[in-house]
């Protein structure tokens, strides 16, 4: 399984933003521009709180098993790596929503803050960044934990497996 790249995350973020930004000029332009749920850095803090969670929850259970302390319950190592490719599906998924939300918010900031339902669309937009942000880091935390020690081990940085 390969890991989450910082760059790929960012260029989602940069495009959507891009294409979210000229969508938004050009729906403004035609009427009025769709709003920004509520509801959106809500869902992507959940998903954030849950990724965290889980991560905590399977980090725990991880160092209890090295530890070999009595009654410590195992880790399945399915179940570890469908955590790691939730965390990574969320990561993708929030680094495109936070673009199309960073992008809009751009927008709303550009065009002016002096009507009240447009700044707290610019507000809503801006916490949905930030929310999508922490499911990232949330992910990349999810990932960390759940990496197995041999791998670190494993490559050199040439890709090619050491002797």
């Amino acid at each position: 399984m390969k890991q989450l790249r910082i760059g790929v995350l960012a260029g989602l973020f940069a495009v959507a933003g891009v294409l979210s930004w000229g969508a938004a000029r050009l729906w403004d332009s035609l009427g009025t521009l769709p709003s920004v749920p509520v509801a959106a850095p809500i869902v992507l803090a959940v998903i954030a709180v849950v990724l965290a969670a889980t991560a905590l929850s399977l980090r725990a259970r991880l160092r209890a098993q090295r530890e070999r302390r009595p009654g410590a319950k195992g880790v399945d190592p399915l179940l570890a790596a469908r955590a790691v490719v939730f965390g990574q599906a969320s990561a993708l998924v929030a680094a495109l929503v936070a673009g199309m939300y960073g992008g809009v918010g751009v927008f709303l900031l550009i065009d002016g803050l002096d009507v009240p339902a447009r700044r707290d669309q610019a507000i809503y937009a801006g916490a949905s960044v930030l929310a999508g942000a922490c499911v990232i880091a949330a992910a990349f935390f999810m990932e960390r934990v759940c990496k197995l020690p041999e791998d670190e081990d494993e490559n050199d940085g040439t890709g090619a497996a050491r002797a």
